[in-house]
Formats: structure tokens, sequence, C-alpha cells
């Protein structure tokens, strides 16, 4: 009987290039946040091996990342979580007030965004209107 793609990784592991290109990152950036003590690979000789959880931990640190949050935010969130269904729940009510602020801040950089959208376009407007004055007046004046 086939396995599914989750009972797959679930044994599954990686070298560091096979990672970074799984998770569209550089090998640099794996490192980075092996320094930073986010993931822990095992040592087979001089190699990094990726399991599992340092999988799902560095997908769960990169898309923080994206979503704006700072490395600690990242950190607090990841380390919160061992498996109890205790922990599962801080870990989400605590990622989901982050979320709900990074909501808000996002609609206020949109608002503002548009608002210089609508500026930029007035003054775009405004040049083109004062060019086509200028080309008329000129066609006005014979040499």
């Amino acid at each position: 009987m086939a396995r599914s793609t989750e009972e797959r990784t679930t044994d599954r592991t990686w070298t560091v290039g096979e990672l970074a290109d799984d998770l569209g990152v550089t090998t640099r950036t794996l490192r980075f946040y092996e320094a930073e003590g986010l993931v822990s690979p095992e040592r087979v000789g001089n190699n990094r091996v990726y399991g599992p959880r340092d999988r799902a931990r560095l997908r769960l640190i990169l898309r923080g990342r994206r979503f704006g949050m700072t490395l600690a935010e990242c950190r607090e969130i990841v380390d919160m979580y061992d498996g109890a269904t205790s922990s599962e729940r801080k870990q989400l009510q605590v990622l989901l007030g982050r979320l709900d602020e990074i909501a808000t801040e996002l609609r206020v950089r949109q608002a503002d965004l548009r608002r210089t959208l609508a500026e930029v376009d007035e003054v775009a407007t405004q040049c083109r209107t004062r060019l086509a004055e200028l080309a008329a007046s000129e066609g006005d004046i014979e040499p």
C-alpha cells in the first residue's frame, strides 16, 4: 500500500542543501537559524542531517518572517510547542494574537499606500495637463 506524503515525511531526513532547496532558501539561511539555536540538526560526520521536526520549525519560522514577525517572536512561538495540547493551545493563542496585530498593521500600510497612490495619480494628471497646455501654447507661436 502506498504511504501518504505526511507518512513519508515523518521518517525522512534532509541534507542542508536538500532542505534549503525544499524551503526555497539558501544554505546560509539554514546555518543562521542553527547558529541562533532555532533548529538542531543531527551530525553525521561533518554533515548536517535535518529531520521532520527541524523542517517543521523552519517552515514556521520562515512563514513568521514573511509575515513580518521578529526572530524573537518566531522563537517564542516555535519554542512553545512540545506536543502537549496545552502547549499547542498557548502557541496558537500567541500566534493568533500576533497575526491579528500584523493584519492590523498591514491594513494601515495598505490604506497609506492607497492614499499615496492617489496622490501620485493626481500629480501625474496635473503634469500631463500642464504639458498639454505647454504643447498647445508652443503651437500658437510661429518662428
